[in-house]
């Protein structure tokens, strides 16, 4: 099983998939972001872009690296990852069923004021991270659209991380 807890940056995942792993019996965290890195790393570069979601190797290369992980130490995996694009995250959660692997999708959603606090207060990419700020309206437009309606949605606005991953934990066990 996958648990894929998505959101925006500065929503909380990769503290709470830390702690949702420690929950769930025989569960590892898979950072797909990971597998972004490894095709930025690529000489000469692929096509360029502000994002690589944006090259179609990584979403299928996520789905991938999931299946034979899974493949090979059974359990579940939580996948810390901001999906944003609807068409992206019907590739991969299409690749995964393909693949009959169930998937339980949460969001980890804050209010806007709380994520800017968030975002200023962040100790990894330092304070008012543009890159974080830059993703807080993609957010807000994904979460209007399609991504709530797809996903269990966890308001992390006032919890602790712990509280959410307790949640999410309880959640997958029942």
């Amino acid at each position: 099983m996958i648990v894929w807890l998505n959101g925006t940056h500065g929503a909380g995942k990769s503290t709470t998939s830390t702690l949702v792993q420690q929950l769930l019996p025989e569960s590892r965290v898979f950072d797909a972001e990971k597998v972004g890195e490894t095709l930025m790393d690529i000489t000469p570069g692929l096509p360029a872009t502000d994002n690589f979601q944006h090259w179609p190797p990584w979403r299928v290369l996520v789905v991938e690296t999931a299946r034979h992980v899974l493949d090979y130490t059974g359990g579940t995996l939580v996948i810390p990852m901001t999906v944003l694009v609807e068409q992206y995250w019907r590739e991969i959660s299409s690749g995964l069923a393909q693949h009959a692997i169930p998937v339980r999708h949460f969001v980890l959603h804050a209010d806007q004021d709380a994520l800017r606090a968030r975002i200023a207060g962040d100790t990894v990419l330092g304070p008012d991270s543009p890159f974080r700020l830059r993703y807080l309206e993609p957010y807000a437009e994904a979460s209007r659209t399609w991504l709530h309606a797809e996903a269990e949605v966890v308001d992390t606005t006032y919890l602790t991380p712990a509280q959410a991953a307790l949640r999410i934990a309880e959640a997958v066990k029942n």
